[in-house]
């Protein structure tokens, strides 16, 4: 590709009011209304006692002019500004300005975040019901729990403190904030966040996981888990109280335990012949090392976990050793032991696979950071976590549009879900009264985004054309 020369002396004008940036947000925020986000806001968040008379006006119109901003690409407040260009509020109506969103996000409190919190359940609900999402979701459903750590700049962000994060295999202190999240996936499916919670940075990753995962299996459920669920987590969640949420809520759970003593007893009792080989279909992380490993041995024994404790579990305490690649030279190999607790009826070998895969949850972190949460941008603690709820809301709606598409996108990453689906420019028109959207010729997914299209709106209202 080449550009004429002649184009250094043309003149670029930005003025024309009917092209728009964003024509995918039609169908994509048709389907948001389908599920019922408007009404879900408008019956659930209401903000009355505001330091600004008109900032808790309308919470329906701003929270999804956020939301529609953040589909398009939006990851601070001056971005949503994206979504008044050109012939976009012809597109939509109430849509609002960047610092009417900033000042309405600063009137969050705790208990309007809890408001928000419920929507994003609710909405979730409704869209597996309108879209087909989460498919074999009555089978069996996996909820994976697990917190990361958004680093953020400058002395003004309410809750910012140091905490422990992980860059390159290696432990390092940094300066941030520190959502809790937990997701819902199936074999057929990818994973949805279930919800997510803003805490401060130091605060460890294990606190408030039990009501985290009590809220994620009553989701699961009136998402249409009627089979198994299995809770999946790391070793800052295989504790006493996620446990017991488990037991007490009747599903499985597969989550690793520290190495302390009665652990490590318990592992010196497997007898070396109870060892069996399994290979990894893909190269997994050694969290001791960091380095990818493919091949391991599995064995389990009875435990009883929590013995201290009045809610005591014995379940199956299955150990995944890796022979120690520093330590080749020794006479006898030396393993490295990854221990956890499971109530699930695979076999060894099958259960230590199944809980492997908990690791999705880190796809869904690393949609989210390259898409809204790229940034906490309020200096308010409950403004950051109200835009954190907001960007699962953005994540589990794409990723429903992206069901409806096709196949391939149904599984897709969130930038190729906007770059295929949502920014497609496109010229307005009304011919005869009639709107008309004049999209890209040769559009490399007209196909696809014809479909989501049809699907949203039915056959009856017809595509838009092609420029």
């Amino acid at each position: 590709m080449k550009l004429p020369h002649a184009w250094s002396q043309a003149t670029p004008l930005f003025d024309d009011e009917n092209l728009v940036s964003c024509a995918g947000l039609v169908p994509v925020m048709a389907l948001a209304e389908q599920a019922g986000l408007s009404e879900l806001i408008s019956g659930k968040v209401s903000i009355n006692q505001t330091a600004v008379k008109s900032a808790g006006a309308n919470p329906a119109g701003k929270v999804t002019s956020i939301i529609a901003g953040m589909a398009a690409g939006a990851d601070s407040i001056d971005d949503l500004d994206q979504i008044r260009s050109g012939g976009m509020p012809r597109l939509f109506e109430q849509v609002y300005a960047p610092a009417t969103l900033g000042q309405f996000l600063r009137e969050f409190t705790h208990g309007h975040g809890l408001q928000l919190a419920s929507v994003a359940r609710a909405h979730l609900v409704n869209l597996v019901g309108c879209s087909g999402l989460l498919p074999g979701i009555g089978t069996r459903a996996y909820v994976d729990i697990d917190s990361l750590l958004r680093p953020v700049f400058g002395h003004g962000k309410q809750g910012a403190s140091f905490g422990h994060t992980k860059i390159a295999g290696k432990q390092v202190l940094r300066r941030g904030l520190s959502p809790l999240a937990t997701t819902i996936s199936t074999e057929q499916g990818a994973p949805v966040v279930a919800g997510i919670r803003l805490r401060a940075g130091k605060t460890g990753s294990g606190k408030g996981a039990a009501s985290m995962v009590r809220e994620a299996i009553r989701t699961a459920r009136a998402c249409g888990a009627t089979g198994e669920i299995l809770v999946r987590g790391d070793s800052a969640y295989g504790t006493s109280a996620v446990v017991a949420a488990c037991v007490k809520a009747k599903v499985r759970f597969s989550l690793v335990l520290t190495k302390n003593r009665p652990v490590n007893a318990a592992t010196a009792t497997i007898p070396d012949g109870a060892w069996t080989p399994v290979h990894y279909p893909g190269a997994v992380v050694d969290p001791d090392t960091g380095q990818l490993i493919s091949d391991a041995e599995v064995a389990e024994v009875t435990f009883t976990a929590f013995a201290s404790t009045k809610h005591p579990v014995t379940a199956r305490l299955i150990v995944r050793r890796v022979r120690d690649r520093a330590k080749t030279d020794e006479l006898f190999p030396v393993w490295r032991y990854h221990p956890f607790l499971t109530n699930s009826t695979e076999p060894a070998v099958e259960a230590d696979l199944t809980h492997r895969r908990h690791a999705i949850i880190e796809t869904v972190f690393a949609d989210l950071i390259d898409g809204p949460l790229a940034h906490l941008p309020s200096g308010r603690f409950a403004a950051n976590s109200a835009w954190a709820i907001c960007t699962a809301i953005t994540h589990n709606l794409l990723r429903a549009a992206g069901t409806l598409t096709s196949n391939t996108h149904a599984v897709a990453r969130g930038a190729t879900l906007r770059r295929h689906i949502v920014t497609v420019p496109a010229r307005l028109a009304r011919p005869q009264r009639r709107r008309v959207l004049h999209l890209p010729a040769h559009w490399p997914w007209t196909q696809q985004w014809t479909t989501l299209w049809t699907t949203v709106f039915g056959p009856a209202t017809g595509p838009p054309t092609a420029a």
